[in-house]
């Protein structure tokens, strides 16, 4: 929990300093803001529960589009049976990952399959080789992003939408892109998204739009597993509250009938 927290408390500095897409790396600070339109997700409120076929959706999109640049370090393989695949599919899906492993009986480290059990692959071994394979920017990684950040969903929402043709007066350096949502309008990540950039297996159209709701429900997820028990776990503590009261009214109306 306390690693946890600390890494949460990373990932919000990361955040503010760069933005989901890996921010505006070393280009211009950011001058200009944007109002963050709000949405209504499945998993908002007391009673707000995940979308198991968004979240397979959006984990798809993350899969084909994200991973290629963007680490889920705190995931493991396994905990994708919230999202609904069994046993052997997450098998299959942990396989197609390489983990470095060892030392073997030579003291030398190996490459094997993954398995459930491993955490989600980093696409770069390490922070510099990410920055050199970015021109100088750095991915976030996305396990927590929605959580570091105030209105999380919505933002990485609108930035996964936002990007349009910048307006005429606007110079854009070269290596950076226009976004309308992103503060500064200036971001170093290009457009991910593309109208049916990914083919959905239940036939979904894949709109940017609809991409971009279904990966940012599973980052969403992603930040907060345990989402959904801690909400019915509060229902039940204040029904349970509600019962105990009830009864502590009832005894104390029968003890007390006779005493006026």
């Amino acid at each position: 929990m306390i690693a946890r927290l600390k890494t949460l408390a990373a990932a919000a500095v990361l955040a503010a300093a760069l933005g989901i897409g890996g921010g505006a790396g070393n280009a211009v600070a950011a001058t200009g803001s944007a109002e963050i339109p709000s949405r209504d997700w499945s998993f908002d409120g007391v009673f707000g529960a995940f979308d198991r076929a968004a979240l397979q959706r959006g984990f798809q999109v993350y899969q084909e589009v994200c991973a290629s640049c963007h680490a889920l370090s705190y995931v493991a393989y396994r905990h994708l049976d919230a999202l609904g695949y069994n046993e052997a599919e997450i098998k299959a899906i942990a396989a197609a990952a390489e983990v470095e492993d060892g030392p073997n009986d030579e003291g030398e480290m190996f490459m094997r399959p993954g398995k459930p059990s491993d955490r989600f692959v980093s696409p770069f071994p390490n922070e510099q080789a990410a920055r050199a394979a970015n021109g100088g920017a750095y991915p976030p990684d996305l396990a927590l992003i929605v959580k570091a950040r105030a209105n999380g969903a919505n933002y990485a929402h609108a930035l996964l939408v936002g990007y349009v043709d910048a307006p005429a007066d606007v110079k854009i350096p070269d290596g950076m892109y226009y976004n309308a949502s992103f503060p500064g309008h200036q971001i170093a990540m290009p457009q991910p998204l593309n109208a049916d950039g990914v083919e959905y297996g239940d036939g979904t159209p894949a709109s940017i739009a609809q991409q971009a709701e279904d990966v940012v429900t599973f980052l969403a997820w992603a930040s907060e597993p345990e989402m959904e028990e801690r909400k019915t776990a509060g229902v039940m503590v204040i029904l349970f509250l509600l019962v105990f009261t009830g009864l502590l009214y009832a005894s104390k109306r029968k003890i007390w009938a006779d005493v006026h």
